[in-house]
């Protein structure tokens, strides 16, 4: 690993002695997941079984999306901060078409999802859970035509680990805690209650209601669902359909079928909005993604439905600055690192948003070179800007704002929140350590024939909203909409629409060929840990299993997406190994930070593709359960 420092003469020793400690936490760190190598396939999602499931399916001789759809699978029936009803977001490199496609399997704003239908129930924004938190399912359709477009095998095939453990199989402790954690909520709910809290006593109340961690967690009506998708598939192929239209009408039962019909019942009677025409106008979408070039390597993200496009812009500022200079957790690094997500944060704040709804997004101002050199240009070198506020992206594509009034009156507080800060996608009741953790699940895989996947699912989390008899929890994601377009004029709630996602799946290409494939959970943190790992390879010479574990930095001085949309500028989450001296001189700079224990790491998943010797290497943190299995 290299790292470069340049310091005077008379200031060798001083400067030695910095270079040391700062390179110390990376030359310490040791992992009990060490760095993967295949050389046929690899595949690292969040749970060991789920990681077990991908690999399942690369001894069928499928492929790597196979694999990533039998991981997805898995990893919503174990409830790996996500469920059945989610969505999913993916990004997909086809080694026939040499082409990065993105999958957009978000879901969207039922019929009747207005502002003004939440603010006459006295809500800012709309409820963190329940029904009235659910946007239309994307991570059947999602799954369903990734493997129709983009796999080899059947959905009987995909689908066969899940409808297993939704039969049946010992749950791990992060869920089953998390489950009796959030009683409070679940119990609200018939068939979430059913589900979650099996050994609930109405006679002794205080008793453990959640099963407890190796206990068999079964999962009836999510199996009956599940086979209910095979079933469809079989008919049509013993009817003579080919596979991807046998997929297909799989993809039809769930969305127009008899699945449709359960979950618009048991939805609408506990007072949600989603409709059957909802789900039958809804649609998977493949997608063109956006991407910038940083010092030679393309980096790819989804659009601005998601906040992916924040990475690119960091990376377009940071382009102007000899990070590697600086050294790695250097006060002036940190500083540099969190004025670049400062600005391309409060871009994110105002200008992203679902593109299919007027007006569109100014990407290509965005994303322009040009407009980050001019951001660039407005930093405080001194201090942090606790007023980092949007800027004009439009001149640099040739357009004239519509929205200049809401901009030069724009404030990073909501002022219609009156609740108090929230974390990254947490729920009151977690500790901090475990709101670290909360946010997603990640997947990567990849083969050797080409194929490269990176899917950040999410939504249906726990305690989610279980509709009817379906076994399927429901999104949560409405809440990431605003009903204020003073706050985001391009991300206010309307039916039909998707709501601005945190979730964030990366590819980045080097000469036109797979070179890392990365996500990571976490909410509004994803992208500032996706940027850092990804410095931590390019500018610091990093392996992937080195770069997950590095010690990261996280600003909270951007809307959070979830509960209260609050922002908290200034504030900064350091691991406390980072030096004393780092952690006095950005206090002088007027930063606010909480110290993380020295074994907290960002839960970042990664793939590199080793072109040189023709070898797939994977990683997973310490920090959680992601795991991944290769061969």
């Amino acid at each position: 690993m290299r790292f470069v420092f340049r310091v005077s003469l008379s200031r060798v020793f001083l400067g030695l002695a910095a270079a040391l400690a700062l390179a110390a936490p990376l030359s310490a760190q040791r992992t009990n997941k060490p760095l993967l190598h295949g050389k046929h396939w690899i595949g690292v999602t969040g749970k060991p079984l789920a990681a077990t499931a991908g690999a399942m399916m690369f001894q069928k001789g499928g492929n790597a999306i196979d694999a990533a759809c039998a991981m997805l699978g898995a990893t919503s029936t174990m409830w790996d901060t996500l469920g059945w009803g989610g969505e999913t977001q993916a990004l997909i490199f086809n080694p026939h078409t040499r082409q990065v496609i993105g999958v957009n399997a978000l879901g969207v704003a039922p019929t009747g999802a207005t502002p003004k239908f939440y603010q006459d129930r006295g809500m800012s924004f709309p409820p963190e859970y329940g029904p009235l938190a659910a946007v239309t399912p994307g991570t059947p359709g999602g799954l369903m035509v990734m493997l129709a477009e983009f796999g080899t095998l059947s959905l009987a095939d995909v689908l066969a680990p899940s409808i297993a453990m939704a039969d049946g199989y010992p749950i791990e402790a992060q869920a089953a805690d998390q489950i009796e954690r959030m009683r409070g909520e679940i119990e609200k709910w018939p068939a979430s209650k059913r589900v979650f809290l099996p050994n609930f006593d109405e006679k002794n109340p205080a008793k453990r209601a959640a099963p407890r961690a190796g206990d068999i967690f079964r999962q009836p009506e999510l199996a009956a669902t599940l086979r209910k998708l095979v079933e469809a598939e079989q008919a049509a192929l013993a009817a003579g359909q080919d596979r991807k239209a046998a997929i297909m009408a799989a993809y039809g039962r769930f969305y127009r079928g008899d699945i449709a019909q359960e979950l618009v019942r048991g939805t609408q009677e506990q007072g949600g909005l989603i409709t059957l025409a909802d789900l039958d106008r809804w649609r998977v979408k493949l997608e063109a993604p956006v991407s910038v070039n940083y010092k030679g390597v393309d980096v790819y993200k989804l659009t601005v439905w998601t906040q992916g496009p924040a990475m690119l812009q960091a990376l377009n500022l940071l382009e102007h600055a000899d990070l590697r200079a600086m050294g790695y957790n250097s006060a002036r690094y940190i500083h540099t690192l969190y004025q670049a997500m400062n600005l391309a944060y409060a871009d994110r704040d105002f200008y992203y948003g679902d593109p299919d709804f007027a007006p569109v997004e100014p990407v290509r101002g965005l994303l322009s070179k040009e407009y980050a050199k001019a951001r660039y240009a407005t930093i405080n070198w001194q201090k942090n800007d606790v007023n980092a506020r949007p800027g004009d992206p439009y001149p640099f594509q040739g357009a004239t704002n519509p929205f200049a009034d809401l901009l030069k009156n724009w404030s990073p507080v909501p002022s219609t929140s009156k609740a108090k800060p929230a974390g990254f996608q947490v729920a009151s009741a977690m500790t901090p350590d475990e709101a670290f953790l909360a946010g997603t699940t990640s997947i990567q895989a990849a083969d050797e024939s080409g194929w490269v996947i990176s899917v950040t699912p999410s939504g249906g989390w726990i305690p989610a909203f279980i509709a009817g008899s379906t076994g399927v929890g429901l999104s949560q994601r409405m809440q990431s909409f605003v009903l204020d377009a003073a706050m985001n004029p391009f991300n206010v709630l309307e039916p039909g629409k998707r709501p601005r996602v945190t979730l964030t799946p990366s590819l980045a290409l080097k000469n036109g060929e797979p070179f890392l494939a990365f996500s990571v959970q976490g909410g509004d943190s994803q992208d500032q840990n996706l940027l850092q790992f990804f410095l931590n390879v390019v500018e610091f010479d990093m392996n992937v299993a080195e770069a997950v574990k590095a010690a990261n930095i996280l600003s909270y001085q951007m809307q959070s997406s979830f509960g209260d949309h609050r922002t908290e500028p200034g504030k900064l989450e350091l691991r406390s190994d980072v030096p004393e001296w780092v952690q006095a001189e950005l206090k002088k700079m007027g930063y606010k930070f909480t110290l993380l224990p020295g074994g907290v790491y960002a839960p970042t998943t990664a793939i590199f593709i080793d072109r040189a010797r023709g070898t797939l290497q994977g990683a997973a943190s310490d920090y959680g359960e992601d795991y991944g299995i290769a061969w």
